[in-house]
């Protein structure tokens, strides 16, 4: 853990001119860092708030799926921070936009969460708001605590954990998983963090004032699945066409373009 508490200083110096209120904490163990932060969502949080994990017992991914971590291995926190966009269309994006730039020129985004590296997933996003656990209306402009749970691989994970990963049913994580030491040799978990947790908040501060339009052309040079063929999870077919202004996946299906709000895409196999 004394690589994370070495950098949450330098992380909190950085962070805190722009986000008053803003404080680290960092935990050698917990159960998931976003359930901590939902559970004191409800008994009041509304302040900016950074939880890191050396160690992740019950982590959660998208659809439920688990996401354990090793000390270590991977980098596991989640980010509170109240928010209130004219939009949320497009705000798990925006986070994979920032999070891959910061990471490296070789990371890919796979829409709607996923950070990709050669092919292999490096790592997953998982966006909730307090309350529901599901975004709000566009309609609603009270801020709503939102709590970023970001989950990467510093080292290669042994081949045995993948069905930990969040996405582990789609075929794409039946591979080998990917680890951010592979390309940038030698990094901690702690270096990874100061990477990134002061552009994300700049980038989450943004997109609460422009939406995801300011992120779109960011996301296009880091698409992973443009003019790739790939399946829904209805079964549908099609080719990847980028996203749409709201972040929405355009599909081209022998039926014509469809715009995917939600749903699972893996690619297909050719």
């Amino acid at each position: 853990m004394s690589d994370l508490l070495a950098h949450a200083e330098a992380i909190w110096e950085a962070v805190v001119p722009s986000t008053p209120g803003f404080t680290v904490e960092v935990l050698r163990s917990i159960d998931s860092t976003n359930s901590e932060l939902m559970r004191r969502s409800r008994d009041g949080l509304m302040e900016p708030l950074l939880l890191v994990a050396e160690e992740q017992t019950a982590g959660r991914g998208r659809l439920g799926r688990n996401w354990h971590s090793r000390p270590g291995q991977s980098l596991t926190f989640s980010l509170a921070l109240p928010m209130a966009p004219l939009s949320w269309s497009g705000l798990s994006l925006a986070v994979g936009v920032s999070l891959a730039n910061s990471l490296h020129p070789e990371v890919r985004l796979k829409w709607p969460n996923d950070l990709w590296l050669h092919e292999r997933k490096l790592g997953g996003i998982l966006v909730e708001t307090a309350g529901s656990g599901a975004m709000p209306s566009s309609a609603t402009l009270q801020p709503r605590l939102v709590v970023v749970g970001v989950g990467i691989n510093i080292a290669r994970p042994l081949s045995s954990s993948v069905a930990s990963s969040p996405d582990s049913a789609s075929t794409l994580t039946a591979m080998e998983p990917a680890g951010l030491a592979e390309v940038l040799i030698g990094i901690d978990a702690g270096e990874v963090l100061e990477r990134l947790v002061p552009p994300l908040v700049n980038d989450l501060q943004a997109f609460a004032v422009s939406g995801f339009a300011v992120f779109g052309e960011r996301f296009a040079q880091r698409d992973a699945l443009r003019n790739r063929l790939v399946r829904l999870s209805d079964g549908t077919e099609g080719t990847a066409c980028g996203v749409d202004a709201a972040g929405a996946l355009l599909v081209l299906t022998a039926q014509g373009m469809r715009h995917i709000n939600s749903s699972e895409v893996s690619v297909r196999p050719c």
